[in-house]
């Protein structure tokens, strides 16, 4: 493949005006004459996606078409989550080409159309380019764009809207239709409700206000109905409200009164998981809550001064607080249930390009993208690894040039599809077509800083970060600069140009101030300054076509499907990775910047290998032979032995906020030893060091996100209660034997098919299981109550002499909903939740023999079938009267079995599916995350939201 540069002197590419000749659009990658899809060698792959335990398909689409250097997980995801048509129709696609050809054919159609081109021999490198980066996991668009784009459906290109509300009843039920639509639809918003009057204030009829907190009721329980586009997980929402509303401490203690009667529930015997019919109960769920601080606040809090709540209407002064008590307050409320995050109003609204038209009141619901109300952005990512290169010595630099043009050529297909998209709203979509905003951003961060010897948490590794979004943000507003002078710039930008200017400016010197520190990051800070001079002299003379062209993103799905190793501007999760293999299995594998690292650094190849093998063993490089204390930090990652502070992240997100038009979504981690002080810290710190929001997330902190917080309970129940001893059959005599008082007993909380529900087994000290309560539902409901009797009526039979496999004979494989996927390792599916109950029963309480004749068996059983060819156990697991007796659960992972000799390979443990359990076992870990509404696996954070490697689902609005 031949890759060219060749093109005209900077400045020259936007040749035109309103009038119209159009870009001059450069070669990149491409070679004239040859289409991408011919220098690429191409595939069949089957893709079959299965449950992570029982082997069940839940996805099924063979003889797809792919590059062969695209990884089965990539592959995989693309082909579930974006080929369009029903599968096993003619109309369903089966090749990337299809998919990419559907998307890029569009945006040059749009494009030729809106006079974005100079000739057709333009339009046609503009195809060719935007395919091969593509095509070559350059970048991506966000997945609305793979989603709608040349499909007969409205053409949604936009992930992230902001909504607006005002004080008045018909506008809040707007705003309650408005956000369900958006939901609908599988996206979420964001708002800030600080318009609607206090409780503390009166209505025009004398009465008191209900204030913006009792309205957050509705919406919450709409959110929770509607739960993003049928899926069963939460929707995406933020709520802001403005630090100086008279009801801001009840807008603070929402959600932790909310977790006081979490855990008071809990405790009761409800299964309180997200999710689940019994959260129904609970309030203010569905939504990400933020205050919206501004100067004159933290100075208040800064010298601990008064600080005055003002009235909605009128603006003046009804309440003076103690600002440090309250800042506390929201520092106490975070630390015990992760809300609320904060945003910083003023420094938000100092980096607005469009201050005359109207203020940035609220954020996306991951808080990246702030501008306009009633506003949407799309986004697009690009993956920075593409452009390390190293050269025949073995020096490593970033491509300044490439990715500069890359910038260019994106920026301009984005401005394109805002030409021809579709709006959940009419007045999103006047807003977003009178500002045209843009979100670039970019993924494999914190891949890139290892890969080159950086630190994360680095002086270096920061002023990287910073010069890479410095030129990104530069380029994309010389391209937008050059667009205006193609096709004018947006509608907004006469009354706003002052203002716009002045922000472009304040980049530029923040470009200029910023501090240079190595090889690698020098060129690219001299790429970056002479982009904004560019900006600042062509601005002048054209103006810009966007508000505002970049943010970064979480990357979830799109970051799989570029096959990234980091999200957004994440670190690494850990040194090691879970690859999916062709035909089936796994490898556990050092991740590929580890050697790259290692050798930036100096090391020699014997080196390189002892250390990497120590990692494949260890997980960590604590003690690695060879290794350089001094060069540890390289190699600190989001979890693990040395896990990156929470003022490391900070820090990270300070470097490159100054060079971006919007925000960072990313949520900053602290151990469950951290204290309100630290959380404080946070807080404060990201003000003084110009964020615009951040986010907080304590471990284990709610109950409602539970898994390592069950792990630990259900590991302190295992101690407390003797094992369960194998059931005796007896003989049929009506006289009832009672339990003790004190009896041991096991209590399991299940999930199915969406459903939840609370299971405690109470067992006779030496005679088997005597008793069963379920709680499903909220107490007083018909299930509840069905619920109820059906505990009394098993728990009386087996106190009668009823055979629990009599039970489990006569309920498993009885079919009704709820049915589906469990969250049990054991019984993965049930046909209904007695299915499920019974065979978890029997599993439990049964001797081995009787169970498998019911054909019920744990997973380890049924892995030792697959690897064996028989269920029965060894024989030490076999007791002296010669019965197996059921396997006890397993309250933690095993830890995996490594080779002696390990390379940058190893076989992957049997019992992890995706890199959160490889950590998890490695390290010895609880990753406090959700699993996955589709596969059941567990998720990972990306940015604010979480997502999964398995299937490239998310949690939150992209």
């Amino acid at each position: 493949m031949t890759e060219t540069t060749s093109g005209p002197a900077r400045g020259s590419r936007s040749k035109g005006n309103k009038g119209g000749k159009g870009l001059r659009i450069e070669r990149i990658h491409t070679t004239p004459g040859v289409h991408p899809y011919d220098e690429v060698v191409w595939e069949r792959r089957d893709v079959v996606m299965t449950n992570w335990r029982d082997g069940s398909i839940n996805f099924e689409q063979r003889g797809v078409e792919f590059p062969d250097f695209w990884s089965v997980n990539a592959v995989n995801i693309v082909t579930s989550k974006y080929f369009r048509g029903a599968v096993g129709s003619p109309e369903r696609e089966a090749s990337l080409r299809q998919l990419i050809d559907r998307v890029v054919l569009t945006y040059r159609k749009a494009g030729e159309e809106h006079g974005y081109f100079a000739s057709p021999a333009d339009a046609e490198i503009f195809e060719h380019e935007l395919t091969y980066a593509l095509l070559h996991q350059v970048f991506s668009f966000n997945s609305p764009v793979w989603f709608n784009v040349g499909t007969k459906q409205p053409q949604q290109v936009s992930a992230c809207f902001i909504l607006s509300v005002d004080d008045s009843m018909e506008s809040i039920l707007d705003w309650y239709k408005e956000e369900g639509m958006i939901f609908k639809g599988g996206s979420g918003a964001g708002l800030n409700l600080s318009r609607i009057r206090s409780s503390k204030e009166l209505l025009s009829s004398g009465g008191n206000a209900s204030g913006p907190v009792s309205f957050m009721r509705g919406a919450d329980a709409s959110a929770g109905t509607i739960k993003s586009g049928g899926a069963t997980r939460r929707a995406a929402k933020m709520v802001v409200l403005d630090v100086d509303h008279p009801d801001v401490e009840a807008f603070i203690d929402t959600k932790v009164k909310e977790e006081e009667k979490i855990r008071a529930l809990r405790d009761a015997g409800f299964d309180m998981d997200l999710g689940g019919d019994d959260i129904t109960s609970v309030q203010y769920q569905n939504a990400n809550n933020s205050v919206r601080v501004n100067d004159e606040f933290m100075k208040a809090v800064e010298s601990g001064s008064k600080f005055g709540l003002r009235a909605r209407l009128t603006g003046e002064v009804i309440e003076e607080i103690d600002a440090k008590a309250l800042f506390r307050k929201m520092a106490e409320a975070a630390w015990q249930c992760a809300d609320p995050g904060i945003q910083y109003d003023d420094t938000i609204n100092h980096w607005h390009t469009s201050p005359e038209t109207g203020r940035i009141t609220a954020s996306n619901p991951c808080s990246e993208y702030m501008h306009l109300d009633n506003s949407s952005c799309n986004l697009a990512s690009l993956n920075l690894m593409k452009f390390l290169r190293d050269d025949e010595q073995g020096n490593q630099s970033f491509d300044a040039e490439r990715f500069a043009k890359v910038v260019e050529l994106v920026i301009t297909a984005m401005d394109i599809s805002i030409c021809f998209a579709d709006f959940p709203t009419q007045k999103i979509g006047e807003t977003t077509r009178a500002f045209r905003q843009l979100g670039i951003g970019y993924a494999n961060l914190g891949a890139l800083l290892m890969a080159t010897g950086h630190a994360y948490d680095s002086d270096g590794g920061r002023a990287l970060a910073g010069a890479i979004t410095s030129l990104m943000t530069g380029t994309s507003y010389r391209r937008s600069a050059e667009l205006a002078a193609v096709v004018g710039p947006y509608d907004g930008y006469a009354r706003n140009a002052d203002a716009h200017k002045r922000v472009m400016q304040q980049h530029a010197d923040a470009n200029t101030a910023a501090r240079r520190m190595d090889d690698l990051d020098t060129p690219v800070w001299a790429a970056a300054t002479e982009a904004w001079q560019d900006v600042v002299r062509l601005g002048e003379k054209h103006g810009f076509r966007n508000a505002q062209a970049s943010v970064l993103a979480p990357t979830g799905t799109i970051g799989l499907m570029m096959d990234c190793d980091t999200t957004g501007v994440e670190p690494d999760l850990a040194l090691v990775k879970f690859k999916k293999l062709v035909g089936g299995g796994s490898m556990q594998i050092v991740n590929n910047t580890v050697p790259k690292a290692l050798k930036r650094l100096g090391y020699q190849q014997e080196q390189i290998e002892a250390i990497v093998a120590h990692i494949a063993e260890h997980g960590n490089v604590v003690d690695a032979p060879g290794l350089k204390s001094e060069h540890y930090e390289v190699f600190d990652c989001a979890m693990g032995e040395r896990a990156i502070s929470a003022m490391g992240h900070v820090r990270m997100m300070a470097a490159a906020q100054p060079f971006l038009s919007g925000a960072i979504s990313k949520t900053v981690n602290l151990p469950e030893s951290a204290t309100v002080e630290e959380v404080e810290e946070v807080y404060f710190e990201g003000w003084k060091m110009g964020l615009k929001a951040l986010a907080i997330y304590r471990d284990n902190c709610k109950v409602g996100q539970p898994l390592s917080a069950k792990k630990k309970e259900e590991e302190k129940k295992a101690e407390a209660a003797p094992a369960a001893v194998a059931e005796k059959v007896v003989e049929y005599r009506p006289v009832r034997k009672r339990l003790p008082k004190g009896r041991p007993g096991i209590t399991t909380s299940f999930t199915v098919g969406g459903a939840e529900g609370y299971m405690t087994a109470n067992s006779y000290p030496d005679d088997g299981l005597g008793e069963v309560f379920l709680k499903m539902s909220k107490q007083g409901s018909t299930l509840a109550g069905m619920m109820d009797a059906f505990s009394i009526a098993v728990s009386v039979g087996l106190q009668y002499g009823v055979p629990l496999e009599t039970y489990v004979s006569k309920f498993t494989n009885m079919r009704f909903e709820p049915a589906g996927m469990t969250d049990d390792p054991d019984v993965r599916m049930a046909q209904s939740i007695v299915d499920y109950i019974f065979r978890r029963l029997a599993l439990d309480f049964l001797p081995f023999e009787t169970r498998s004749a019911l054909g019920i068996h744990s997973a380890e059983e049924r892995q030792r079938h697959l690897d064996t060819g028989s269920y029965e156990p060894s024989d030490e697991e076999v007791d002296v009267e010669g019965l197996a007796q059921s396997a006890p659960r397993r309250t933690e992972a095993p830890k995996p079995e490594v080779p002696a000799q390990p390379a940058a390979v190893a076989p992957a443990p049997k019992q992890a599916h995706n890199s959160t359990e490889l950590v998890e076992m490695q390290l010895g870990l609880n990753a406090d995350a959700p699993l996955c509404f589709s596969c059941g696996t567990k998720m990972r954070r990306a940015g604010s939201c979480y997502l999964c490697e398995g299937c490239g689902s998310t949690s939150g609005c992209s």
